[in-house]
């Protein structure tokens, strides 16, 4: 079984730049997509053999989720059930029989951190509603996470020390979300890959250089991580800032 994930930092722009054809290709059982940007007043984009499942943002063209299916799906859950974290279509939860696929978009802190204090708020409230769906059944955690885990997650880890997406209070959200029981599939099966990123800035010709930063991320139940058998990062596939991951996984748990 095969899962992408990939923010598209506005479905509309990478719909012009070849998305339907990037979309056949990646022949995926799931693809979650983040910041689509999209509206509830805007025809939803559909794709023959997948059911979509799309969360907007209260806010016009701005963040907004989406998941594309070609599997059996047992239930859907908009936001995590905290109103003040679910006006802005950050995650969307797929049920199948086996487990539960979570994509999400996690809030930036923004320039000056200015939304860190917001950005440990809806850490804590994620944490506990992942954990509560672990309990049920197994939890497949996808999307931009916003944040590089560890120095090997960042070009440059010594001039981002306090720069958002790296500081010590995002770094230490994400270990506690692997501390809880759940593991990052790309370095479970790549544990020493340097240089492998998913998202590079715009500016000073970043993807060019490959100075970049890792904050895309499939997290699996650790009772996922044995039947995984392949962890990517597809550098080479563009349209937004960030390029897809992707995880297979055995399919005894779809």
């Amino acid at each position: 079984m095969k899962l992408v994930s990939w923010n598209v930092n506005g479905l509309r722009a990478v719909c012009g730049k070849g998305f339907a054809d990037i979309f056949a290709g990646f022949d995926a059982d799931f693809v979650c997509l983040q910041e689509t940007k999209l509206n509830p007043d805007v025809p939803e984009i559909n794709y023959d053999g997948y059911q979509s499942f799309w969360n907007y943002a209260e806010r016009k063209g701005y963040s907004g989720t989406a998941v594309f299916t070609r599997r059996k799906v047992i239930s859907v859950t908009k936001g995590i059930g905290v109103d003040v974290h679910d006006r802005e279509g950050r995650v969307i939860t797929v049920e199948t029989d086996g487990f539960y696929l979570v994509c999400v978009y996690t809030p930036n802190s923004q320039n000056e951190l200015a939304r860190l204090d917001y950005r440990m708020e809806w850490e804590e409230a994620f944490l506990d509603y992942v954990c509560g769906l672990d309990r049920v059944k197994p939890v497949i955690i996808c999307g931009d996470l916003n944040v590089a885990h560890q120095e090997i997650d960042l070009k440059n880890p010594k001039t981002n020390r306090r720069n958002a997406g790296f500081t010590d209070e995002e770094r230490s959200c994400m270990s506690r979300l692997l501390d809880a029981g759940f593991v990052d599939t790309f370095r479970f099966l790549h544990p020493d890959a340097r240089d492998a990123y998913s998202w590079w800035s715009y500016r000073g010709r970043a993807r060019e250089k490959n100075v970049g930063w890792r904050i895309d991320y499939f997290i699996v139940s650790e009772r996922l991580a044995p039947m995984l058998t392949d962890a990517s990062i597809l550098a080479d596939v563009t349209g937004s800032d960030h390029c897809p991951v992707t995880i297979d996984i055995a399919d005894s748990h779809s």
